[in-house]
Parts: C-alpha cells; sequence; structure tokens
C-alpha cells in the first residue's frame, strides 16, 4: 500500500502538509534524517506511516509517558499495532507488548531512553526484528539544548549496534543544538536533514512586564473564558496557587507538575484531554505529550529559560492551525532566578557562558522594540517580515537612542575590570559611594557619576537591554560580573548606535522580593551552592550537612582569601575546614590556595596561627646562625606550632618545647615575638 493510501486510509487526509511528503520518503527509503518541523506541523506522522511501509517494528525513543500513551492510543484507535514500554504500564499491559513482539504483530514500539540503560533491552529488540529508531523530541539528546536527558546519548550505541537507519525530529533546535544531535545519534556522519522552518503564524505573541502577576494572569484568562489554556510557572507550589486562583475567579482549572502522583498527573491529562475550557496551571513538565489541537492559548506567569523552551511550550497552542494567543510574563526576580539556576548548575564554564547568552537572547526577544516574530525567527537563523500578529506590531513602544547611556555602561564595566554585576556598575554611573565603591577606588574612576542624568532605575532598564542586545554577558568564571561582548566593540569605537525601549513606570510598583544576599555577592553564592551541591551528591548526603546557607552567605560577603580567613567564618569548625576548605576557598578566588602545612592548619583562623607565622619568619633569617656561616638548624612547623600555642615566657619553658640547641640559636627572637604580641 503507498503512502498517499496509508495517509488516507489511516489518517484520515487527503494529502501531506507541506514538507511531510519528502520526510516520510526519506524515512520510508531507509535513509538517516533529520528534521526540523515546527510543532502542529505533523512529525509523529513523519516516522509513523513509514513505519508501516517498511517491514520489521520501528522503535520510537520518547521523552515523557503522557507523550507516549498519547500517540499510542491515537494509532490504535486508527487501528495500527503499537505498544509502549513505560515504568506506568500494568503487567496486563507489559504483557500485551510482549506478546505483540512475540507474534510480530506489532509495528511501533514506543520507549523512554531511560530503558535503554537495561542490559535486557538490546537483544529484546534483535529478538523483535527491529528495522529502524525514530527519535522524539530529538534536542534531548543536546547538552546545549532545554531539556538534556542524559540516556538519549545511548541511542547512538543502539543505532550501531542494530545496524539500522535513525530518524530524529525536534520543533526547536538551533544551529548548535542541530550541531550536537548529529555527532550524538549519527556519530557525526551527515544524515539527510529537513529544516522546515519555524514559523507559527496563528500564534499571537506577547510579552509584559511584571505588574501584579496573578491579576495579569487572571485578567488574560478571563478574556478568554472557555477556552483551553495552560499557565506554565517556575515552581510547583505556584501551579498550585494559580489553579486555586483561577477556580476562585470561576474559571476551571487543575494543577500539575512532577511533584504529583503518577496516577494524579494521569488523571490530569485525562481531563485537559476531554474537558473543553479547562485550564492547567503546570510546570515545563506537561505539555510535551498532549496532543490536544484546539489548545487556545499559553501563558507564561514566569520567564522561560530560553527561546528554545519558549518556543516549545508556546507550540502547545494552536496546533489545529486556528489563531492562539500567548502571553509571557517576566520580572527582575525570574532574571535572577534564571541566572542562579545557571550559576549553581554543575556544567563547565563555557556551558554557563552559552547558558547566559540563550537566556540574553530570550531578554532581546522580552525588550524587542520591533516585531517579535522578526527577532525570534531570527534566532533560529531565518528571515521574516514584520508579522502583524504580536503586541509590538500592534502597538510600537516608545523607544530613544540609548548610544550614549551603553557606552557609558561599557566604559564603566572595562574601567571597574569587568568583575562586578549590574547593581556596582549603577553605583558607578550614578556616583552612588558606597562601601563597596570605596574599597575598590571606584570613586576615582573617569566614569564615576556621568551617568547621573538617569535614575537607578532607568539604568536598570538600558542593563537589562543591553543583556538582551547580547552587548553583555554575566561571566561565570568571575561569579557573574559583567563582561563586554565582540558585539559591544562597534558601539565602543562609535561605529554604531543602539535604540533602546523607553522604560515606563509600572502602575503598581512591586517591593523586590528579599533576597539573601545584595546583588553583587548572588553570582558567587550561587557558585558556592553549586560546589555544596556537588560536593554532597558525591557523598550522597544533604547539602546543609556540607554547609548551611547562612555559612555560604558570610562567605559571599567577607570573600576569604586565605584558609585563616576561612577559618572564621561561622560554621566552618576544624574538620569542615580539613574537608572543604580549599574547594571552597577556589570557588571564591579562582586558584587553589597555598598550600599548608597540617600542624599549621590546625591554627587556621586563631591568634596562634598568625604567631606561628611569625615566628617562622625569624626563625629563617637564623637558621644558619646571626652570622649565616653556622650549621643549617630548625624547628619543625609542628614545633612552631607548639610554641605558638604554649607562649613561653622563658628561655628554659621553651627549651622544653624545641630543645636545647634550637633554644640557643632561636630563644631570643622567639621570646621578643611572644612579648611583642602580649
Amino acid at each position: 500500500m503507498g503512502a498517499e493510501r496509508l495517509l488516507r486510509e489511516i489518517w484520515g487526509f487527503d494529502a501531506f502538509r507541506s514538507g511531510q511528503a519528502e520526510i516520510v520518503e526519506a524515512v520510508a527509503a531507509g535513509r538517516d534524517v533529520l528534521a526540523i518541523m515546527p510543532t502542529g506541523g505533523g512529525k509523529s506522522l513523519c516516522f509513523q506511516l513509514p513505519a508501516l511501509l517498511r517491514e520489521g517494528v520501528t522503535v520510537v525513543i520518547s521523552p515523557l509517558i503522557a507523550l507516549m500513551r498519547d500517540q499510542v492510543r491515537g494509532l490504535r484507535e486508527a487501528g495500527v499495532a503499537a505498544g509502549a514500554l513505560t515504568s506506568g504500564n500494568t503487567e496486563a499491559e507489559s504483557e500485551e507488548v510482549f506478546a505483540g513482539l512475540r507474534e510480530g504483530t506489532l509495528k511501533l514500539l514506543y520507549m523512554a531512553p531511560e530503558r535503554l540503560a537495561s542490559g535486557a533491552t538490546l537483544p529484546m529488540l534483535r529478538r523483535a526484528g527491529v528495522t529502524a529508531i525514530a527519535v522524539d523530541e530529538a534536542h534531548c539528546v543536546s547538552q546545549w539544548g532545554h531539556d538534556f536527558r542524559p540516556d538519549y546519548l545511548r541511542i547512538g550505541e543502539l543505532k550501531r549496534a542494530l545496524g539500522v537507519p535513525l530518524a530524529a525530529f525536534t520543533a526547536t533546535a538551533d544551529a548548535e543544538t542541530r550541531g550536537e544531535i548529529v555527532t550524538r545519534l549519527f556519530e557525526g556522519a551527515q544524515p539527510q536533514t529537513f529544516l522546515r522552518g519555524f514559523d507559527r503564524p496563528n500564534i499571537h505573541l506577547a510579552f509584559a512586564p511584571k505588574d501584579g502577576p496573578r491579576r495579569q494572569i487572571l485578567d488574560f484568562a478571563a478574556a478568554r473564558r472557555r477556552q483551553s489554556g495552560i499557565v506554565y510557572c517556575a515552581t510547583r507550589a505556584k501551579t498550585e496557587t494559580v489553579a486555586a486562583a483561577l477556580n476562585t475567579a470561576g474559571q476551571p482549572a487543575i494543577a500539575y507538575h512532577g511533584g504529583m502522583e503518577a496516577d494524579a498527573r494521569r488523571e490530569a491529562e485525562a481531563r485537559f484531554q476531554r474537558e473543553d475550557g479547562l485550564i492547567v496551571a503546570a510546570t515545563v513538565a506537561f505539555g510535551m505529550g498532549i496532543d490536544k489541537p484546539d489548545i487556545r492559548w499559553v501563558a507564561h506567569a514566569d520567564l522561560p529559560k530560553s527561546i528554545e523552551a519558549y518556543y516549545q511550550e508556546i507550540g502547545r497552542a494552536g496546533r489545529d492551525g486556528a489563531p492562539a494567543e500567548t502571553l509571557t510574563l517576566y520580572g527582575q526576580d525570574d532574571i535572577r532566578l534564571r541566572r542562579t539556576q545557571i550559576d549553581e548548575g554543575l556544567a563547565e564554564d563555557a556551558r554557563k557562558g552559552a547558558d547566559h547568552a540563550r537566556l540574553n537572547a530570550l531578554l532581546g526577544l522580552a525588550e524587542a522594540t520591533a516585531c517579535r516574530r522578526q527577532v525570534l525567527l531570527g534566532y533560529f537563523g531565518e528571515d521574516a517580515a514584520p508579522c502583524g500578529n504580536c503586541d509590538l506590531c500592534d502597538a510600537p513602544p516608545a523607544t530613544f537612542d540609548a548610544t550614549q547611556p551603553v557606552r557609558m555602561a561599557l566604559s564603566a564595566i572595562l574601567r571597574s575590570g569587568e568583575r562586578f554585576g549590574a547593581g556596582h556598575v549603577i553605583d558607578i554611573l550614578v556616583g552612588s559611594v558606597t562601601d563597596k565603591i570605596r574599597q575598590w577606588g571606584h570613586d576615582t574612576l573617569p566614569t564615576f557619576g556621568v551617568g547621573k542624568a538617569l535614575s537607578k532605575s532607568e539604568w536598570q532598564g538600558v542593563v537589562r537591554q543591553m543583556l538582551g542586545r547580547d552587548l553583555i554577558r554575566p561571566d561565570p568564571a568571575r561569579h557573574g560580573g559583567l563582561a563586554i561582548t565582540e558585539a559591544a566593540h562597534p558601539v565602543l569605537r562609535g561605529e554604531v548606535t543602539v535604540e533602546l525601549r523607553r522604560e515606563t513606570p509600572s502602575r503598581a510598583p512591586r517591593p523586590e522580593p528579599r533576597e539573601m544576599v545584595a546583588e553583587e555577592d548572588a553570582p558567587l553564592l550561587a557558585a558556592l551552592k553549586g560546589k555544596r551541591r556537588a560536593l554532597a551528591e558525591a557523598q550522597r548526603v544533604p547539602a546543609y550537612v556540607i554547609f548551611p546557607d547562612r555559612t555560604l552567605v558570610e562567605i559571599a560577603e567577607r570573600r576569604p582569601r586565605t584558609l585563616d580567613e576561612m577559618a572564621t567564618i561561622s560554621g566552618v569548625g576544624a574538620v569542615k575546614l580539613e574537608r572543604y576548605g580549599t574547594a571552597f576557598l577556589e570557588v571564591v578566588t579562582g586558584g587553589a590556595p597555598e598550600p599548608m602545612h597540617p600542624a599549621r592548619r590546625r591554627l587556621a583562623g586563631r591568634p596562634e596561627g598568625a604567631l606561628a607565622d611569625r615566628l617562622e619568619a625569624a626563625q629563617a633569617a637564623l637558621i644558619r646562625g646571626e652570622c649565616g656561616t653556622l650549621k643549617y638548624l630548625a624547628c619543625t612547623r609542628g614545633m612552631l606550632a607548639q610554641v605558638a600555642k604554649a607562649r613561653p615566657r622563658d628561655m628554659a619553658a621553651l627549651e622544653r618545647i624545641v630543645g636545647e640547641a634550637r633554644a640557643e640559636r632561636f630563644g631570643a627572637a622567639f621570646l621578643a615575638e611572644i612579648e611583642a604580641e602580649a
């Protein structure tokens, strides 16, 4: 049976959507394929239909149980023999799948990548007669993507072991992510690639600064009453509070997050699939497995973590091609949260830098001055005309020539060594004489006070938009200190101008949430937490067993540079200094501290430690006597530590510790140091 006939008889479509036919042909012919198609573009059909054209079983690697169940349900309803092996299966469901494999009746087998870790999986697939592999949501293979799943890395091994073709599909992947997909899944061999565009012209795009976010979400939902929608939230707790607020306002809503029991999640998914007008307030755990075509709107109560994540999530709306709407709220607390999540991660600095750049790109979309769709598609390498279907096309924002303020900010960042965050840079620009400004002598910089014409809040807007233009980035190697990028150099040279949005005061300003530390110390605190997390995971203990938050806060604020200084931090006892002191100092200073003898380290942070150092210095001048020609003689560091602790006041007492010969040579100098300390 041909592809067109199957399309009609199984799926009920008279013709392929744009771009589908060529992909189906390539997959059915057994070629390796990478297909980038917009959400709602019919990706699943591009591997489901070829599975029916080929002999044997096609195994589909998919990231979510909900996604697998939904697709299997749809295929079975269409008369296709499909099954899924998931951790959510009942014993009877799994046995039905195994029976289909034994009898050779199953055409599509869905499984999560984590199942590939089992040694029994490969033999099972060989016995089943697998002839092709399909990978859904292939961006999950990429550490640079927004939903990294380490077990996806096993898929390349599976392809090699089975010797079968592989087809990978995703909706959003920038050039870097696409490159890693090729490397990981195809071992660098170039698959036939189909880039079908990213535009979803039926979706209206809109962003808004947070200004009473609960009210904003409730108003947005109320204007779309009886329409199915999703509200994405950054935390599990927020999904529940948003769902409760919607229900109180008369809008039927449920919460969904990864902390719910599996049965509760399944019931929520089923309700959303079957109930019209239901709203789900969810974390990003929801949506990838939902093929509901008539979701009319998606709102983000909090800023997503990247443009890829944003586009995946709004892509849940309007899969039927009918008009759909979106709203994304954002505020300083969101940006701070996303920066902290990056900085506290265990990734290398290069990865963190790339993630900061991705967040900058999303801020650039939020702070855009012209058509959002042009900015969005430009990120994915596509050119577009103004769309007429976004909030900025509807009502262009007020802008101003910000070239001079931007150059002032860039100069202040450079002159202060690219080591400080936005708050400190703004203090330099407006001429605020803070303790930190005085400490670093930045009140003497040529840029000190040059930006007094703008208020601090206006400068915050300028710096935020500079981040969005990727003129500056937080440098993970310097604990989030702002560093200029290559894109900033033409601005500094006066070769290009910069136009920014004019900040408009909100109608009801909200107080900023109280942070654990000042903004300047937040990146370092995040790095310290990242180190604590790594140590805790390695030892399989709770993080607070390493150090409690208050200890990390004090380290971030005081920035110790030696083990002596570290030992004075509250919560850093001798044992923890021994175990963790060096590791945390390396985070603060960016390098390993000078090695310290164990006997001296036991005195770290105590007056005896400083005295031991002075005794060692006095001894160094007398190792060969005052004349410099005597036999070499020295006290061990252990002896010096004992002297520092005992503080002998006469030669006899000193002699009992170091011996007669050493007392004779060093006694007068040691006693003088002890006397001077008193």
